[in-house]
């Protein structure tokens, strides 16, 4: 048999799709059975190129941290069937992805990273809590003058997460709402370019100490700025109100976990990381392509090849994580990579992390008798974004 003929019926070398029958506090089985197979997996992408998925947690660290791999091209990873519009491009302004942290490599990414690092570090996440605390209370408010069954994610966690990045950014009152509109709901990517080029000007008359006046006030292009504004008014405000759904609906559905948290508020330090272990957004990051042949542990790439890691495969990885399937908040659960890792990790997670952690908490706290009426994350359900992502999905819910 020739070597060629062994690797078409090797399992290993059976080119996949990323599978759609898992729920972000339930992945699908199938990652299991790949992490047994091997660190990595043949994945197919959209453009018929045939990369790879890490499954495994060393492997993803690996990838990640290694500066052999390029952001660019960008080829998502193919799906069944699906008609997905990236909601994460930038516009057909070429010019905008000079300032794009999201497809940046080498210089240019470390010099555009820097002029927005101090306002999401741990030190400016802290003195974003009495916002967060009052924008939080402000929506719990809102959930419960609301008729019930009430779904959390439209009247708790998206207004939330709106709020808490416009706060952040620093954008004009004036443009808070249409910012709601256009960025929370359907938009295409150049009603966000032009809205954003209305927002720019103003803001430069009204410097303050937020994101977008440190931009304002750098000695970046005005494409660089324009395009750094666009990623920042698009990334990361999804991704909170996700988690905040997401936290409540594996509270809701373990109790007992629910009932540990009220009796001992301390154990959300630890449990923040629980919930992004378990519940991780990304199927699949955005893909890293090899410059170069290259070999991580066992695993040969070639030069020009995807490689998709998943933060999903990876948190479940039982090498790092025992029993990882269970929900445990009083697990040790640093290190998982939920919110990437390495120089493209998530610049905001800190400050998600206050956002997050004020909405779980005094939701909890708030409605003593909050109890699940039904929660989409519950079942299987299509893919937010052509990267592979959860959606947050309805959380329907209800109290004495």
């Amino acid at each position: 048999m020739s070597e060629d003929t062994k690797q078409e019926q090797c399992p290993m070398h059976q080119v996949r799709r990323i599978p759609n029958d898992g729920t972000p506090t339930c992945p699908s089985p199938t990652f299991a059975i790949w992490r047994e197979e091997g660190a990595a997996t043949p994945l197919e992408y959209s453009d018929g190129h045939e990369g790879l998925i890490i499954n495994r947690y060393e492997l993803a660290k690996m990838v990640l941290e290694d500066k052999r791999f390029s952001q660019t091209p960008a080829r998502m990873p193919a799906h069944h069937g699906q008609a997905l519009e990236a909601q994460y491009g930038l516009s057909s302004d070429s010019e905008l992805d000079l300032g794009n942290v999201l497809g940046l490599d080498g210089e240019q990414h470390a010099r555009i990273r820097r002029t927005i690092l101090n306002r999401y570090s741990v030190r400016s996440a802290r003195g974003y809590e009495s916002d967060m605390k009052e924008i939080v209370a402000k929506q719990l408010k809102h959930l419960m003058s609301q008729p019930t069954p009430v779904d959390v994610t439209e009247h708790y966690s998206q207004p939330i997460s709106a709020a808490g990045h416009m706060r952040v950014l620093g954008i004009p009152e004036q443009f808070r709402q249409e910012y709601s509109k256009l960025f929370v709901g359907d938009s295409t990517t150049e009603q966000k370019v032009e809205f954003l080029r209305r927002v720019l000007p103003v803001k430069k008359d009204e410097l303050a100490e937020d994101v977008l006046s440190d931009l304002l006030r750098s000695d970046l292009l005005v494409p660089e700025i324009e395009g750094l504004t666009l990623s920042l008014m698009v990334s990361g405000r999804d991704s909170v109100a996700y988690m905040i759904t997401t936290c409540m609906t594996a509270l809701l559905n373990n109790p007992e976990q629910l009932k540990a948290l009220r009796d001992d508020p301390t154990l959300i330090a630890g449990g923040m990381e629980e919930f992004m272990r378990v519940g991780a957004m990304f199927l699949t990051l955005f893909p890293r392509t090899a410059t170069e042949d290259l070999t991580l542990g066992d695993v040969h790439i070639k030069a020009g090849q995807s490689v998709s890691v998943s933060p999903v495969a990876a948190n479940h990885d039982e090498r790092q994580f025992p029993d990882p399937d269970k929900f445990d908040l009083s697990r040790d659960a640093f290190g998982h990579i939920g919110f990437g890792h390495g120089i493209h990790g998530c610049v905001g997670q800190q400050v998600a992390r206050v956002e997050i952690r004020e909405g779980v908490m005094q939701l909890i706290n708030g409605i003593p008798s909050l109890h699940l009426v039904h929660a989409e994350q519950n079942e299987p359900g299509p893919f937010a974004h052509p990267v592979a992502t959860y959606e947050a999905g309805e959380l329907m819910v209800s109290w004495n």
